[in-house]
């Protein structure tokens, strides 16, 4: 388990992280996925040994040092190098982080909320944000690569049984990739399904910024993305874009490595932020070729941008 950030985000202002699923073990394989491919596909909830009370108490002495520092956080987050809700101890974590007084966001692929302990769990949450990137299973299947005992339909039914009991702040997000999910057909079709169905506060439609799991993977065109924006719309539903890299204002308040290592291995920086953080400590940029040589990080390059993402050993 990891205690990241806080690190800016789209949705959630100054978003403190917490990672509580092991390396890259997802109940989906997708392929503009930014922390890289699926090593462990699973879709039962498993025990990791998480101690709930052990990362509130974590949580909150990072909460303290952040204030200290005369910066804030606004969502204390849970949003894993895997999914979620594969961990069996969510629902205890979620309740012991809430007590540092901070609101508590889950991001969750929705693969298991068909399961009524999952969605149970996450009812403890203030703000959910459910993945939905088709309606149509084939391209379900190109897009999120899901295990292979998942169903598309009971995800979807899950889907609105949460919505409909849920009584936070519940979001979706819909991850556009081209010549995938991105035709006019399957988003009227998901628009639709959401409007009739979930209602979500805020329709959130992304598109790649950072490196992909596949090379191949690509933004759509320009006019695909207002396409997209313009039928949520049409349809009645609060959308918003993410088309953009958040601010390079990471908040970093001791081990300037340790803490590009942690953020890293679940959100990959961009050059620039990465050299925003060594300038502020000091710290020379030949660190991060060090790093590089002992195979502790990765540099990529991706559409204008060169990254650091954190590598498994």
């Amino acid at each position: 388990m990891t205690v990241f950030g806080p690190i800016p985000s789209r949705r959630l202002g100054e978003s403190l992280g917490v990672n509580n699923i092991p390396y890259k073990i997802c109940s989906y394989n997708c392929v503009y996925c930014q922390v890289g491919r699926t090593l462990r596909m699973q879709s039962e909830p498993s025990s990791y040994g998480n101690d709930p009370k052990q990362i509130a108490h974590e949580v909150k002495k990072r909460v303290e040092r952040v204030l200290e520092t005369h910066q804030k956080v606004d969502y204390i987050s849970i949003v894993p190098d895997g999914e979620p809700t594969l961990d069996l101890a969510l629902s205890e974590i979620i309740v012991s982080l809430k007590t540092v007084g901070i609101p508590v966001a889950v991001i969750t692929n929705s693969s298991l909320l068909w399961e009524k302990p999952v969605q149970e769990g996450l009812k403890n949450a203030d703000w959910v944000s459910l993945k939905i990137d088709a309606v149509t299973p084939a391209i379900w299947k190109e897009v999120n690569r899901p295990h292979a005992s998942l169903s598309l339909d009971k995800i979807l039914q899950g889907m609105q049984e949460f919505a409909a009991t849920y009584s936070g702040t519940l979001c979706t997000e819909t991850m556009l990739v081209r010549d995938l999910n991105d035709n006019e057909a399957e988003l009227k079709a998901i628009a639709s399904f959401l409007k009739e169905n979930i209602n979500p506060s805020k329709a959130y439609i992304g598109i790649p910024t950072r490196p992909p799991a596949e090379p191949w993977v690509s933004a759509p065109e320009p006019e695909a993305i207002a396409a997209a924006y313009a039928i949520f719309t049409e349809e009645g539903l609060s959308a918003e874009t993410l088309t953009g890299y958040e601010s390079i204002g990471f908040v970093v308040t001791d081990d300037p490595i340790e803490e590009i290592l942690n953020i890293t291995a679940v959100h990959p920086m961009r050059d620039d932020a990465v050299k925003d953080v060594l300038n502020r400590f000091n710290v020379g940029e030949d660190i991060m070729e060090q790093l590089i040589k002992e195979g502790r990080i990765k540099k990529v390059h991706y559409g204008n941008w060169d990254y650091y993402i954190r590598t498994t050993r």
